[in-house]
């Protein structure tokens, strides 16, 4: 990736669907904003969460018939991924930045540590934090429930997901140790799950994403596969437990703001195709129970 060779003064930030892309391409937003730059967010999950944002200029996702025409009037583009939201992006713009060498680095950081150090070395951008801008509304009060563990057991393919009857397990051995666990899916996923009510256990109902980021920021913890909603509640620090199928994937997208811990399903696989096909069966209750230990240990001493 060259360097910025003229200063910045207008920036199209492109959004991909996934919530977690979304909440750390907006590091890159909140640090040209503090430097001056101009800055529109195009992305539709930010957009549902507009308010948390303030100050920010977001408008919904590009449509494939507009894009072009409403990419016109910013001097940059920049898009996390070559081929999404848009392929060859290059073609509807004369300067685009695709950031996807970040991801594939061989950096021990975090997305969001990468992504932070983009803005300070290719930018070459002054003022520079790793914070996303996410602000909480007015009336809420940062992890007042504090026994309430938020439990994400979906992501945005089934191959990162824990066992679900092992996520029971987990949430029933939380409640019997005096914690309020809770689950939350999408409200596409909420029929799934309701078989976890015959436990006695919590199926939230809570609606849009600047809901479920209210909820999220009053409780006390988090255990999640590795998906968007543990970098939501990241960025809001929560207390982050994050189950992973590999040790790569989770050195680079490991949710990068708050206090966390991140689990590995696969650490004595020797092999991909056995790491993807049984790291789940690997992580028992009780690993990850002693895991949610340490995240308070952690928490404690931060």
């Amino acid at each position: 990736m060259p360097h910025a060779t003229q200063p910045l003064s207008s920036v199209a930030l492109i959004l991909s669907s996934a919530l977690g892309d979304s909440l750390l391409m907006m590091t890159v937003a909140r640090n040209l904003r503090l430097n001056g730059v101009s800055v529109t967010v195009f992305g539709q999950q930010i957009n549902n969460m507009r308010s948390w944002f303030p100050g920010m200029d977001i408008e919904p996702e590009l449509k494939p018939d507009d894009c072009a025409e409403k990419l016109s009037r910013f001097d940059t583009v920049i898009q996390l991924h070559a081929n999404k939201p848009f392929v060859n992006l290059e073609r509807l713009h004369p300067k685009v930045m695709i950031l996807a060498h970040l991801c594939s680095a061989n950096s021990t950081e975090s997305m969001a540590e990468r992504l932070t150090r983009f803005c300070r070395d290719d930018l070459r951008l002054t003022l520079v934090d790793k914070g996303n801008g996410i602000t909480p509304l007015p009336g809420l009060t940062h992890r007042q429930r504090s026994l309430r563990v938020a439990i994400h057991p979906m992501a945005s393919t089934t191959d990162k997901c824990w066992l679900a009857s092992r996520f029971i397990g987990l949430a029933i051995k939380l409640r019997d140790s005096g914690f309020d666990p809770q689950f939350v899916v999408a409200p596409e996923e909420r029929a799934h799950w309701t078989h976890i009510e015959q436990f006695g256990l919590t199926l939230t109902d809570l609606g849009p994403l600047d809901q479920v980021a209210g909820w999220l920021y009053e409780s006390g913890w988090f255990i999640g596969n590795d998906s968007g909603v543990g970098h939501l509640a990241s960025s809001l620090q929560i207390p982050t437990l994050s189950l992973f199928m590999r040790r790569g994937t989770a050195r680079t997208w490991r949710p990068g703001w708050g206090v966390g811990q991140v689990l590995i399903g696969s650490a004595y696989l020797p092999t991909g195709w056995l790491k993807e096909r049984y790291w789940k069966y690997m992580l028992s209750v009780n690993k990850v129970s002693e895991a949610f230990d340490r995240l308070r240990a952690l928490t404690a001493n931060a």
